[in-house]
Order: C-alpha cells, then structure tokens, then sequence
C-alpha cells in the first residue's frame, strides 16, 4: 500500500493529526505541506526585512535638515531602489501564489487519481472539496493581510516620496490594505478552476500564469483608476496652475469652456493662430483631473470588495463543478 493510500484511509479518522488539523484537514496539510510552509516562511522574512527597513527609513526622515530638493535627492539615493524591489516582490505574490499553488490544488489530485481514490473512503466529496479549499485559502488570506499591513507600516512615513507618490499606477495602491489579499484570492480562485478544468498540473500551471497577468493589466489599466471619482481644479488657461493637494495623484489635463465642456489638452496647440482658436471654442479653461491621496481607502475597500464577490463566484462555479460532474 502506497503512503498517499495510506494518508487517505487514514484521513477520516479524527485521532489523525494533532491540534485544530485533524481528519481531512490534516490529509490537505501533509499534501501541500511544502508550498503552504514556503509562503509562511517568506511572509515572516519578509515582514522582518520590512521592520528592519522602517527603522532606517524613520532615522532618515527624521534627522533631515536640508532644503527640499535636496531631501528628495539624498530619499532617492538611498531608499528608491529598496522601494522598488519591495513594491515589485509584493507585485510577483498574487501570480505566483496562483501558480505555484492554486493551479496545482486540484489538478494535482486529478493527474493523480487522488480523488476519485478518496470519494472510495468514507470522506464525502463535498467534505474533501471543503477542506481542500478553506486550509489553502485561509493560510493566503493571513500572509498577504499580514505582507499588507506591515509593508504600509513601512510606506506610510514616505507615501509622498515612493515613486514620485503616485500610489495609484506604482504598486502601492496594490500592495497595501485590503487589496493584496482580495487579489491573491481572486488570481489563485481563477488558478484552482484553471486546474479542475484543465485536469493536468503543468498546462494548469502555464494557463494560470498567462491568465492571471492579463487580469492583472486589465484590473490595473481599466477597472481601478475607476474606482475613485475625479476631483479637479480649474484655472484660466494664461494663468498660473496652482498645486494639487498633498499626495495626490495626477490623472488627467483638460482645457474647458465657460460653461464646463471639456476638451483635449492640445487642442488648438498647433494651430496657426492658437488663440483665436481657443476664442472661437469658448474655451478659457485649464482643468486637472486627479485623486487625493484620502480617497485611497475607500478605493481599495471597493476594489477589494469586487474581488472577493468574483473569488465567490469562481469558487462557487469549482464547488459546482466538482459536485455535479465526473471527476
């Protein structure tokens, strides 16, 4: 008798595990034991290195006593490529977790014949599938919520300096909060029905990784600027533009009629006669179009909001799936 056949006659029995991981639960932890532990590990290494970090970070800004530009220079020099490799680290989580762990959880057990070995036992599918969902799922939700909220304990101090404070299309919008977690779920929901799909761990595997970055450049580019309503400033357009709030983020440029209608930023630009053409439109206006950096909560709640309405609905249609049809 094989040890897996072994582990799954053996699974049913609440004796089998220690603690809260008994039974099923204890069966789901020993399968995937060394991608559960890998992502523990990073996420305590990575909080220590963040913790670290912010001790540098706040004796820096705090022992300043130079002009302005030459903060932002001395920032740049000694904390912008730090910034970036966190920022970009925390990018890489939701795609490698759906990867390297959602396309494989299923799949794997299919490839192998894992399920239909353990629906012989006296484990029902929908217990087996339950377990196998909420232990994985669980184990993402604390790391990436604990990654998110020690890595803003660290931005927070210099959002006005990271990337030049546009903490929209950088990455910070992305990585703090609640957005982490609710992305990761939803990518790694996505590589787990990939997977019951697809029924091979490898093409599950490279089907998830392509999916999942073009739902990443969708989310980015389309749907989350959206999330936030515009704010905007106007001023006459021969006139000084004042300065948009503190931390904000630039969006877009309009020039404008008296009476509100907006039109592109170069229009008249390259005409002959510029400012005839601007009398002839009516146009008097200059508008900037941004985001404060207040909105960013509410925005990232929404965000995550709407991602985790479609890890639901993902999850519900594998649950569907694997209770209604062959496996």
């Amino acid at each position: 008798m094989t040890t897996a056949t072994t582990h799954l006659k053996t699974a049913a029995s609440p004796s089998t595990g220690t603690g809260p991981l008994r039974g099923v639960l204890w069966l789901v932890w020993r399968r995937h034991r060394a991608a559960l532990l890998a992502g523990i590990l990073v996420t305590l290494a990575a909080c220590a290195l963040f913790s670290y970090q912010r001790i540098g970070l706040v004796e820096f800004l705090g022992g300043q006593n130079v002009t302005r530009e030459a903060f932002h220079e001395d920032f740049q020099r000694g904390y912008a490529s730090m910034f970036n490799g966190d920022l970009q680290f925390l990018q890489l989580i939701p795609v490698a977790v759906a990867v390297f762990l959602g396309a494989p959880l299923i799949s794997s057990e299919l490839e192998r014949g894992t399920l239909q070995l353990v629906t012989t036992q006296s484990v029902s599918r929908g217990r087996w599938l339950a377990a196998t969902l909420a232990l994985p799922l669980t184990v993402v939700t604390v790391c990436t919520a604990l990654l998110a909220t020690v890595f803003q304990w660290l931005w927070s101090p210099a959002h006005t300096l990271v990337v030049g404070g546009d903490w929209l299309h950088s990455g910070p919008f992305d990585v703090t909060g609640p957005m982490l977690a609710a992305e990761t779920l939803f990518l790694t929901a996505c590589g787990i029905a990939l997977g019951k799909l697809i029924k091979r761990t490898v093409p599950a595997m490279l089907t998830t990784a392509v999916t999942a970055m073009v739902l990443s450049v969708v989310w980015s580019e389309k749907l989350m600027p959206k999330l936030g309503t515009l704010r905007s400033i106007t001023h006459p357009v021969n006139g000084d533009a004042p300065a948009l709030p503190n931390g904000s983020v630039q969006m877009d440029d309009w020039v404008a009629t008296a009476d509100g209608r907006l039109f592109g930023f170069s229009t008249c630009v390259h005409d002959a006669h510029p400012d005839a053409c601007r009398a002839d439109k009516g146009i008097v206006n200059h508008v900037t179009q941004y985001l404060s950096f207040d909105q960013m909560p509410g925005m990232q709640w929404l965000g995550a909001g709407i991602l985790l309405a479609l890890t639901a609905a993902v999850l519900a249609f594998v649950v569907w799936r694997a209770r209604r049809r062959p496996l």
